[in-house]
């Protein structure tokens, strides 16, 4: 019996899903590469700082170098930390056997005692917040094309997820610190510890409510009801971030602090009438 979200059914799959703290080395190990803890201590020289190259909200990401040469992205969990492992469990259950162009491939993962890392493929250019917020000294410039090849890709991805797989997929984290990069700037949405598995005979799932503050859908932060809109919502605030250069977070607009999508929606309020004279008018005959 497998780890694969896709070999099993639904039911299996929830009811496997209560024993896995109790069974980590057990049947959900299957089908996953797994690596000593060990090698991957050597791949990242024993986790030196120099070779941190992100931070979660239950761990920290690491670049590492196989002894075969590949280089991977080495996420570490917490420990003390109930959510973590639950991310780390659902991380497995969710993709480990899913591969697509705009997915980050999850390539094993590591049990040992009280140790929880999960190994993903490298992103050379890191995430897409760190390219369009990050230290300028970088020198990651984002021109329009590579911006809207961004947009296409994570769509591409979102729609792989929402409607080729079964049972479908909700991410629940679409955001840029989520969006990899790789060396040619192809977006790859990552971080499923989160996500929901939808299957495709109802219309929403009532779930606590999790995500980041300022991509929420409405309808889902007060209510809690998850369809797959909210992943869409996300993206389009996600979508104004990669056309505007600027966060999603509260930030000073004009000596005023507000979200992103705040800022948009008071603008075209207040700047509707101007742009339809300026863009539309001159076309107009009379």
């Amino acid at each position: 019996m497998g780890c694969s979200c896709f070999g099993t059914s639904v039911a299996d799959r929830k009811r496997r899903s209560g024993h896995f703290g109790h069974d980590l080395d057990g049947n959900l190990l299957e089908n996953i590469k797994t690596f000593s803890y060990n090698e991957l201590r050597s791949a990242t020289d024993d986790f030196h700082s120099s070779n941190k190259i992100g931070r979660g909200g239950f761990g920290t990401v690491y670049k590492g170098t196989l002894k075969s040469g590949k280089q991977v992205a080495v996420k570490t969990l917490s420990a003390r930390s109930k959510q973590g492992v639950r991310e780390f469990l659902n991380e497995i259950i969710t993709i480990s056997n899913v591969r697509h162009p705009n997915l980050v491939e999850l390539i094993g993962c590591c049990v040992e005692g009280a140790d929880r890392v999960l190994v993903y493929e490298y992103a050379e250019n890191n995430s897409l917040d760190h390219a369009l917020l990050g230290s300028k000294s970088k020198n990651i410039i984002l021109n329009w094309e590579k911006r809207s090849a961004i947009c296409l890709g994570t769509a591409r991805g979102l729609m792989f997820l929402h409607e080729e797989l079964m049972p479908h997929i909700v991410h629940r984290d679409i955001k840029a610190s989520n969006i990899l990069l790789d060396r040619d700037f192809n977006p790859k949405i990552g971080d499923f510890g989160l996500a929901k598995l939808f299957p495709d005979n109802i219309t929403h799932i009532s779930t606590r409510i999790a995500g980041t503050t300022g991509y929420l859908a409405p309808e889902y932060a007060l209510g809690g009801q998850l369809t797959k809109k909210a992943d869409v919502y996300s993206f389009g605030v996600l979508v104004l971030e990669i056309v505007s250069g600027r966060s999603s977070a509260k930030e000073n607009w004009g000596g005023t602090e507000k979200f992103l999508l705040e800022w948009v929606s008071w603008f075209f309020h207040h700047h509707t009438r101007s742009l339809i004279l300026r863009v539309f008018v001159p076309f107009i005959r009379v």
